[in-house]
């Protein structure tokens, strides 16, 4: 937990200048990027803001629909993703998220194919960049149209049979911590722990994604986190919230409940570090 970082799904209204400014004022190292608010902004912009905050991009969010689910044939969706490495590049990110794409009426082994075919075609030009690509299994019941990984081990077969240390995972709280295997499963996948995002639910997912207040919900986000600081897991810890359970709330209540829940768990792990963690930079306002 030393290297907490805002995810800009979080915070979906704010543009780029809004999310730093309160990042930098709760002592947050480090900002997930999404593609959309990046562009709306100016690459440039973006780069420019980024390197006088001190804030680090922990990610880049998204690259993916190798499928063809969302109507994209194969070739753009690659060249779009390549687009994305040189980008995630430029803006000093470390991990570029993937969502594979929905089944589409394909077979499980033309899915698995197809979605190799991708990542080893995007890991050569990645590599070189010295970007690491973090596939994101998404649970059915909210997400079946953005990626056909919806469990843990299934993704981990996948990126194993690619074997590739550049290509990871995402662990997202919200979609595998309901997992009941996920404890004993941590020290296994280690390796390919690329990225941890926290979200809570209180309700089975359906249809639109609806996170609730860490520690409010039915995943156990406290067990998580203390196994993920027994194994020593490193690497960013992203927030990621937001619904309409949340919406009232306000960004800012969001996120600071958010800080003060991970510090909780902080605190009962023996830590001494800040939540936040330390940067090679201290963040400076924008």
């Amino acid at each position: 937990m030393k290297r907490i970082s805002l995810s800009q799904l979080t915070t979906l209204r704010w543009d780029l200048h809004q999310d730093l400014q309160i990042a930098v004022e709760r002592g947050i190292s480090g900002i997930g990027l999404w593609r959309p608010k990046v562009e709306d902004y100016g690459v440039d912009e973006t780069i420019e803001l980024l390197h006088a905050s001190g804030v680090k991009a922990s990610s880049l969010a998204w690259i993916g629909g190798f499928t063809g689910s969302d109507g994209r044939r194969f070739s753009d969706a690659v060249e779009d993703a390549i687009d994305a490495v040189e980008l995630a590049s430029r803006l000093g990110a470390d991990t570029l998220v993937v969502l594979p794409g929905g089944r589409n009426n394909h077979i499980k082994r033309h899915l698995e194919k197809t979605l190799s075919q991708a990542m080893i075609e995007i890991d050569a030009v990645a590599a070189a960049h010295d970007v690491r690509l973090a596939i994101e299994p998404i649970h059915p019941g909210c997400g079946d149209q953005w990626s056909f990984l919806q469990d843990i081990r299934a993704t981990i077969d996948l990126i194993g049979g690619i074997a590739s240390d550049n290509i990871g995972l995402v662990l997202d709280t919200y979609h595998v911590g309901g997992d009941e295997d996920l404890p004993t499963l941590l020290p296994e996948i280690l390796p390919w722990l690329h990225l941890v995002q926290l979200g809570d639910s209180r309700r089975s997912m359906i249809n639109e994604m609806n996170r609730c207040l860490l520690g409010e919900g039915r995943i156990p986000i406290m067990s998580i986190l203390e196994s993920l600081l027994a194994v020593g897991y490193d690497r960013w810890i992203e927030i990621e919230i937001q619904g309409q359970d949340v919406a009232p709330l306000g960004y800012a209540n969001v996120i600071d409940h958010a800080l003060g829940y991970v510090e909780r768990c902080r605190e009962m792990a023996g830590q001494t570090s800040p939540a936040s963690g330390p940067s090679d930079a201290t963040p400076q306002k924008p």
